[in-house]
């Protein structure tokens, strides 16, 4: 009898050698003269343990690791033998980490053959676009809208809005962009979901195309994820072999078809009208807003521009109803987020869970805390343009409107840990360079305020008028915020700010009263 085994082909996996184990996999078997199939999914998020294999038993999938090339003999002697091993995690879907976890949009996340739709399709996939295709548009809008799902790009502007507007602009031609231009720091839950499970991301854009009118998509995916970009492109032959892209869907009257386009690696193109303008073969420069992308987008037509993971979340809501997404969350953050811990973390991953679980579960129960060991002085929450929170914060759950009340961004949903040895000053001034090196440079808070701020912030570490420096970079600050053009330079001020108010020691000594008076 033939062994099942399965080795992530995931990127963060291959890159701690995934590929190598696999061979050494497969070297073993020949030596013992045991059959075996090698299924390469994506990863179940448990970066720690990868490279994680797990084999297919009566008993559930059976799962090892962190397993190394030297150790692929004794593991695949245990999985035949069903025996005991130092590595044996037991069931996979009992690990834990893996089962206190609520997985809606990744369900199916290192547990399929992303190259397969049969292995889709037995897996619940497909359901929701069928169920799409026996309703009106009307009706796909307003269970969008009911489940209450909020773009997870950043930005969480409700979905059913968005669509709405598209659907009742009148045009010759509309459009779907899929926003894969994951350049966030400590994120990948993009990556990840294009690598493991692509075909949930084609189904909600091809749902998106029904609803809105749409018969063309393009994903925009930066060129840094070419694991990323082969996914996708087999997913879409693949789909487009079975039935679910082109002509007539699925039997239906509809059509629609995708396209993968590679970004240059500018950081700007994040930004939906950036990416558009990239789109059309210019260069990545942000677009006065209105109009607006659902009324004049990618070639001046109606579109609909939404995160991977947002359009990722549209077939479970299809499938299972509104109400069964928008049963998960709390307040107006309904349904689940995948969260990823990174940086100086333990157990570093993706944990996809309802909103409302609290920074400091995130950080010091389910990541385990430092990998250093040492004390965590900062978590930084929405990647580098987002606030560094305190341990004082750590009550803050993990939701829209409390983040924003505090001062602080979601985002992609992205956590960089940070330990005791971290000085705050050198952070702030990162954002400000950062902010410098990725500005498309059409407006001038965030072109010239990020110079003037990387030069004020080096002036303050080196003892200068420390605390007229300090007035200077929270004027900025404030100029950046209000007065650019996107997100970029608006939110710039959020790490800086965070930094100098939570952090104020870092910066120098404090003005004394006589100081402050004179």
């Amino acid at each position: 009898m033939t062994m099942r085994l399965f080795v992530s082909r995931d990127a963060g996996a291959v890159a701690v050698g995934a590929d190598e184990v696999a061979q050494a996999l497969e070297q073993a078997a020949r030596k013992r003269g045991l059959a075996i199939e090698i299924v390469r999914p994506g990863s179940r998020g448990l970066y720690w343990l990868e490279p994680m294999v797990e084999a297919a038993t009566p008993k559930g999938r059976i799962a090892f690791g962190p397993v190394t090339p030297a150790e692929a003999l004794s593991v695949l002697d245990a999985m035949a033998a069903d025996g005991p091993h130092l590595l044996r995690l037991g069931v996979a879907d009992e690990i834990p980490w893996l089962k206190r976890q609520t997985r809606l949009t990744f369900a199916r996340c290192g547990v399929i053959d992303p190259r397969s739709v049969e292995d889709y399709r037995a897996h619940d996939g497909y359901r929701g676009l069928e169920r799409a295709l026996r309703l009106t548009s009307d009706e796909i809008l307003a269970d969008v809208t009911a489940s209450g799902l909020r773009g997870r790009g950043g930005a969480g502007f409700p979905t059913g809005i968005k669509w709405k507007t598209v659907a009742q602009t009148s045009a010759d031609r509309k459009y779907i962009v899929c926003n894969a231009d994951e350049g966030d720091s400590g994120t990948f839950a993009d990556r990840m979901i294009m690598e493991g499970d692509p075909f949930v991301v084609i189904e909600g854009m091809t749902i998106a195309g029904i609803t809105v009118g749409a018969t063309r998509g393009y994903i925009y995916v930066r060129s840094e994820y070419p694991h990323a970009v082969t996914a996708m492109n087999a997913a879409i032959a693949a789909a487009k072999r079975a039935g679910y892209l082109g002509a007539k869907i699925g039997g239906s009257s509809h059509s629609f078809d995708l396209e993968v386009r590679v970004g240059a690696g500018a950081y700007v193109c994040g930004e939906e009208t950036s990416l558009l303008e990239s789109l059309e073969g210019r260069r990545g420069i942000v677009r006065a807003k209105p109009p607006l992308p659902a009324h004049q987008g990618l070639f001046g037509r109606p579109t609909v521009i939404n995160n991977v993971l947002s359009f990722a979340a549209i077939p479970f809501i299809l499938a299972g109803g509104a109400r069964a997404y928008a049963d998960f969350g709390m307040g107006r953050s309904r349904g689940t987020m995948p969260i990823q811990l990174a940086g100086n973390i333990r157990h570093g991953g993706l944990f996809e869970t309802a909103f409302g679980i609290t920074l400091g579960e995130l950080i010091d129960d389910v990541g385990g805390g430092t990998f250093t060991g040492r004390e965590v002085r900062a978590v930084q929450v929405g990647g580098p343009l987002g606030a560094y929170f305190p341990r004082a914060l750590f009550d803050t759950p993990f939701d829209y409107e409390a983040f924003a009340a505090r001062d602080g961004l979601i985002g992609h949903g992205g956590i960089v840990v940070f330990d005791d040895s971290v000085d705050m000053s050198k952070q702030a001034r990162f954002a400000m360079e950062f902010c410098a090196v990725e500005s498309c440079g059409k407006c001038t808070p965030c072109r010239i305020g990020s110079t003037r701020g990387v030069e004020t912030i080096d002036k303050i570490r080196r003892g200068e008028r420390v605390a007229e420096n300090i007035a200077v970079v929270e004027d900025l600050c404030n100029t950046m915020k209000f007065g650019s053009l996107c997100a970029l330079g608006g939110f710039t001020p959020y790490p800086v700010s965070s930094a100098l108010k939570h952090f104020r020691e870092d910066f120098g000594p404090a003005p004394t009263k006589l100081q402050a008076a004179e």
